[in-house]
């Protein structure tokens, strides 16, 4: 049987305060986070022969190659395995600030300033209908910088893009502190990001 897992948080729950309370990261990760990989072993499994030798980055990349009777399952599954992966991973308690080296400059060029990137990756994420999330992607056929909205579990991989940095914004990312008060939310994820991480994605992705 498959055994795809979510990356391991790199630090404790209450680590992200008081941008991110303990309690919403605690059952973000351990329910929501670890119930994707969970879900997405159980659809897979009497299907083994596809998902041998794939990674979940391999599905995403391809939605097409999946059989049709378990896609959206994969889709959503896997989907939201990476997501968090990638939301939970390019945050640190002690992230914020502004990115660095040839990231920064390329912000700087696509968006003109680091402020107008934060209002425009911002604006995107706090007007998701419904759940889903903002994103900082490379565009893979141009190499560019884009940002994008994601609905539900779908992933940019599934778009040609790679993703550098998310903001989740389904409800159960910050009800528990914020309720129904979004873009405050969205806000405070700024003053969380690992710019460090974020870098080594994008230099990754223009390879």
């Amino acid at each position: 049987m498959p055994d795809f897992k979510a990356a391991d948080l790199p630090y404790s729950y209450d680590a992200l305060e008081p941008h991110i309370d303990a309690k919403t990261v605690e059952i973000h990760y351990e329910k929501h986070h670890k119930g994707y990989a969970t879900k997405l072993n159980a659809a897979l499994k009497g299907h083994e022969d596809f998902a041998l030798n794939k990674s979940i980055e391999d599905m995403l990349k391809d939605v097409n190659s999946i059989p049709e009777d378990f896609r959206q399952k994969v889709i959503n599954f896997a989907g939201g395995v990476h997501n968090h992966n990638i939301f939970w991973l390019g945050m640190s308690p002690n992230g914020g600030g502004n990115p660095k080296g040839e990231l920064a400059k390329k912000i700087n060029e696509k968006f003109g300033s680091y402020d107008h990137f934060k209002d425009k990756l911002g604006a995107a994420s706090k007007t998701v209908f419904g759940s889903g999330y903002g994103y900082l992607v490379v565009c893979n056929d141009t190499k560019e910088l884009e940002i994008m909205q994601t609905f539900n579990q779908d992933s940019p991989l599934s778009f040609n893009k790679t993703p550098l940095m998310t903001i989740d914004v389904w409800e159960h990312a910050y009800y528990l502190k914020y309720q129904n008060v979004r873009p405050d939310f969205v806000d405070n994820i700024f003053n969380l990001v690992d710019w460090d991480v974020i870098e080594k994605r994008y230099q990754d992705a223009i390879k």
